[in-house]
């Protein structure tokens, strides 16, 4: 009888070093490095963190109007389904239902959260903000998935307002 309770003590024992063990979880890779400069996603919210993390990874990827095949041809809103895609998200795939579909958002766009642009008599564009200037979008004029700043007089002048999905 005595050693009922000492047999329960060393299988609780063994149980919470197990659990201890188990329950480490490895961190999160927060960072990625594109083109030899690396962006902190640290202080992101880990959906938020996906969504850049996933547009980011497809920087060179060939623009290719009503693409969205990851790292083979993406037009800008196959962009920006794909980023939301792998985050686990299902995002409209026209910019003008992607707009419309958002939150709105007053004042300065955060890191995941959509800009869009009139570039033309009928045609838009939609990009995914990763820092506080810069968004990532397929171009049109550049034939593949790059960074801009939306600072730019370009798209300053084409700048409709932002949106999120987050």
């Amino acid at each position: 009888m005595l050693y009922r309770p000492l047999l329960l003590g060393a299988f609780l024992g063994s149980a919470l070093v197990l659990l201890g063990c188990a329950s480490t979880p490895s961190s999160p890779n927060r960072s990625v490095q594109v083109a030899g400069e690396t962006f902190d996603l640290s202080s992101l919210e880990p959906t938020r963190a996906d969504v850049v993390k996933a547009a980011l990874a497809q920087i060179g990827t060939p623009y290719v109007y009503g693409g969205a095949t990851p790292h083979r041809a993406l037009d800008c809103s196959g962009l920006t389904l794909v980023a939301h895609q792998a985050a686990g998200m299902s995002i409209p795939r026209v910019s003008t239902q992607q707009q419309a579909a958002a939150t709105p958002l007053r004042g300065h766009p955060k890191p995941g959260d959509l800009v869009f642009f009139k570039t033309g008599p009928s045609q838009y564009h939609v990009g995914i903000m990763v820092d506080e200037q810069r968004f990532v979008h397929a171009s049109t004029s550049k034939r593949h998935v790059r960074l801009a700043n939306l600072g730019s007089n370009y798209w300053r002048e084409r700048y409709l307002g932002a949106g999120s999905y987050l």
